[in-house]
C-alpha cells in the first residue's frame, strides 16, 4: 500500500514539474517580450519603447550633430533673379534736397524667394474648317489627347500620381489640395480615373525595371502585409542599388514569385530575411539578412541568459561584419580571418544549445538549414550583409496605408505598386521625381482606362 502511494506521489510530482516548466516557459515570454530592437516587429507595434541598449548600432565615438570639417549649406542668392527692384533714395535725409539728378552708387543686395499665386491655365482648342477649290470641306483634327469637351492635362495627371505615391495623400486631401491651392475642381472619382490612366502609362517602364532587376548581380527582396478591401494582401519588392520593382499579391507564398519571376534569378545573389518562399527561389547565391538574425539573438539572449550558445553566435556575426568593413579578398590576413569565422560556425553548429530552451533550439535548427547563406557577403563583392535596402523599398507601402488607409480594390493596389516602382527607380537614378512623372504622362496618349 505504501509503495503504491509513493508511486502515485512520484507521478504527481513529475506531472507538476512538467506543468511548472511549461508555465515558466510561458511566463518568460511575457517577461522578455519581442519588440523592434530584438526581433522583426515594427516599431509601431511596440507596447513600450524598448531599452536603448538593445540597438544593433555600435558607438561611433562622435558627438551628436554636424561634424567638424563638413561642408555647410545655406540659402544662396540667385545669380540672375527673375525680378529686380531698384531702391533709389529720392531726397537727402539731412537737408531734404532732391537727389533725382545725382549719380547712383550701387550698394549691397538682398533677395526674397517666394512662389507666385498658383492658377490653373485653361487652354481652348478651336477647330476650324476650310473648303477647297475642289469643293471638299476640310476640318482640323483635335490633338490626340484632347478627346473630351473638358479634360485634365498631363501636368495634373502627373501631379496626382506624385501626391498619391510619393506624398501618400488620401483622395479627400488631394481633392482639397487641388481645389484650394490650384483652383481645380476635381472629384475623388476623377482622381481614381486619372490614376488608372497613369498606371497604364507606367506599364512599359515597369516591365523594363522588372527585366533589369532579374538580370542584376545582387537583388534584395522583401514582402509586407497590406489591407485590400478589408482582406489581408501582400506587397512584394525585388530591388537593386539602381532599380526598385514592387508588385501586389493576394498571397505570401511561392505562387507570387513564380508569377513574377518564373525562372528565378539564375545570375544573381538573392538577399532576403530567410522567408521560406525566398529560400526556395532559384538563384546563383543566397544571403540571409544578418540584421534580422542579430535582433532575434537579442531576444533569445534575454529569454535564455544562462545559455551561452546564442551569445557566441551573436559574437560570430559581429566578427563577420567587422571583417567586411576592412575586407580585401586578396589580403592573406583577411582570408585567414574569414576561414576562422567559417570554422567557428561549424564548431557552433556541431554543439547545439540545450533542447529545453525551445526557441533558441529552433533558431539553431534554422541556422543549420541556412548555414551556406550566412556569409556569402564575405566571398562576393557588393553583396550586403543585410536586407535593409529592401525594407526601405517596401516601407512606403506601410506609410501609405497608415496615412490613407486600405486600398479599395486590387487594381488600385497594383497601380500604387507600379507608380511607386517608377518613383523609387527615379530617385535612385538621381532624377527629379515630378519632372519624370510629367514626361511619363505625355507618352502613350492613346491608352484609355476601363
Amino acid at each position: 500500500m505504501l509503495i503504491r502511494r509513493l508511486e502515485a506521489l512520484e507521478k504527481k510530482v513529475e506531472t507538476l514539474e512538467k506543468e511548472n516548466a511549461s508555465l515558466k516557459e510561458r511566463l518568460a515570454k511575457y517577461e522578455n517580450p519581442k519588440n523592434s530592437r530584438n526581433s522583426s516587429i515594427p516599431p509601431s507595434k511596440d507596447e513600450n519603447r524598448p531599452a536603448k541598449n538593445q540597438s544593433l548600432r555600435t558607438p561611433s565615438g562622435k558627438k551628436p550633430g554636424g561634424q567638424k570639417g563638413r561642408e555647410g549649406k545655406t540659402l544662396e542668392m540667385k545669380a540672375f533673379p527673375d525680378v529686380v527692384i531698384e531702391l533709389q533714395p529720392d531726397y537727402c535725409n539731412n537737408c531734404g534736397a532732391s537727389l533725382q539728378d545725382r549719380l547712383s552708387i550701387k550698394g549691397n543686395s538682398r533677395q526674397v524667394v517666394d512662389i507666385p499665386p498658383i492658377k490653373a491655365v485653361y487652354t481652348e482648342y478651336q477647330r476650324f474648317s476650310k473648303i477647297c477649290k475642289c469643293g471638299c470641306q476640310n476640318t482640323a483634327d483635335f490633338p490626340q489627347r484632347v478627346n473630351a469637351p473638358v479634360s485634365y492635362g498631363e501636368n495634373i495627371e502627373a501631379l496626382i500620381a506624385y501626391f498619391h505615391a510619393r506624398q501618400h495623400l488620401p483622395f479627400a486631401r488631394m481633392k482639397e489640395t487641388f481645389n484650394n491651392i490650384f483652383g481645380v475642381n476635381i472629384s475623388e472619382g476623377g482622381i481614381h480615373y486619372l490614376l488608372n490612366k497613369f498606371g497604364q502609362k507606367t506599364t512599359p517602364v515597369y516591365e523594363i525595371i522588372k527585366q533589369r532587376v532579374q538580370q542584376s548581380y545582387v537583388v534584395g527582396t522583401d514582402e509586407t502585409g497590406v489591407k485590400v478591401n478589408g482582406k489581408k494582401h501582400w506587397f512584394w519588392t525585388w530591388q537593386t542599388s539602381k532599380l526598385t520593382f514592387i508588385t501586389h499579391s493576394n498571397n505570401r507564398g511561392s505562387e507570387t514569385i513564380n508569377r513574377e519571376f518564373p525562372l528565378g534569378f539564375p545570375q544573381s545573389t538573392l538577399v532576403h530575411d530567410g522567408w521560406k518562399a525566398q529560400l526556395k527561389t532559384t538563384s546563383q547565391n543566397h544571403q540571409s539578412c544578418l540584421a534580422h538574425l542579430q535582433r532575434a539573438l537579442n531576444y533569445l539572449d534575454q529569454r535564455y541568459p544562462n545559455d551561452n550558445w546564442g551569445k557566441d553566435f551573436k559574437n560570430l556575426l559581429s566578427r563577420s561584419l567587422k571583417l567586411k568593413d576592412k575586407l580585401e579578398l586578396q589580403n592573406r590576413e583577411h582570408q585567414l580571418e574569414r576561414t576562422s569565422i567559417i570554422q567557428n560556425l561549424d564548431y557552433l553548429l556541431e554543439r547545439p544549445p540545450e533542447r529545453k530552451n525551445k526557441e533558441l533550439y529552433t533558431f539553431y535548427k534554422r541556422m543549420c538549414r541556412e548555414k551556406q547563406y550566412l556569409f556569402t557577403f564575405l566571398f562576393l563583392d557588393d553583396v550586403p550583409s543585410d536586407n535593409n535596402a529592401s525594407e526601405r523599398a517596401i516601407r512606403n507601402v506601410k506609410v501609405k496605408q497608415k496615412i490613407s488607409g486600405q486600398f479599395k480594390t486590387e487594381k488600385a493596389a497594383q497601380n500604387f505598386a507600379k507608380i511607386r516602382s517608377v518613383i523609387d527607380t527615379t530617385i535612385k537614378s538621381g532624377l527629379n521625381v515630378l519632372e519624370s512623372l510629367n514626361l511619363l504622362a505625355k507618352i502613350h496618349l492613346d491608352l484609355q482606362t476601363d
